[in-house]
């Protein structure tokens, strides 16, 4: 089964930032789930903001990919300015800084993390499958489609 989804089709809702995260102005978010894993463990949603400033918590691995705007976000490692076609991940336990000029339009690829014993099981197992096909795995650890 294949989920399609057409982003000037998404019907952006409001999604409130938590007040107590707000730091400057009035930010307004909405999103839109665009899809989601049959385990419910993925998701996939458009997400848009006017300007402010505000701090963010990531309970899950999230990547972004920037369609519209940038915003400048402040983290442990100093402050990344990501605009229309930049790519961030940002870890699950990840807290961080959002500093939205004018909009910002994403595409947020969002995947709860797997407990660490699971984490070594599956990297125990791609070690194995690396070792049996004699050299490194696809790019990211994916098994090719071949295998």
């Amino acid at each position: 089964m294949i989920v399609h989804a057409r982003l000037e089709d998404a019907r952006l809702e409001p999604a409130p930032i938590r007040p107590e995260w707000v730091m400057e102005g009035q930010p307004l978010a909405r999103s839109a789930e665009l899809s989601r894993s049959p385990d419910g463990t993925a998701l996939t949603a458009l997400w848009d903001c006017t300007a402010g400033t505000f701090n963010w918590f990531f309970a899950g691995d999230e990547t972004v990919h920037i369609l519209e705007g940038e915003v400048l976000v402040s983290g442990d490692d100093g402050v990344r300015t990501l605009k229309a076609g930049d790519v961030a991940l940002f870890p699950a336990g990840t807290w961080s800084t959002w500093r939205v000029p004018q909009y910002v339009k994403k595409v947020a690829f969002c995947r709860d993390p797997l407990p660490k014993p699971v984490l070594k099981f599956v990297g125990a197992v791609r070690a194995v499958k690396r070792r049996l096909k004699g050299g490194a795995a696809a790019p990211g650890g994916l098994v090719p489609a071949s295998a």
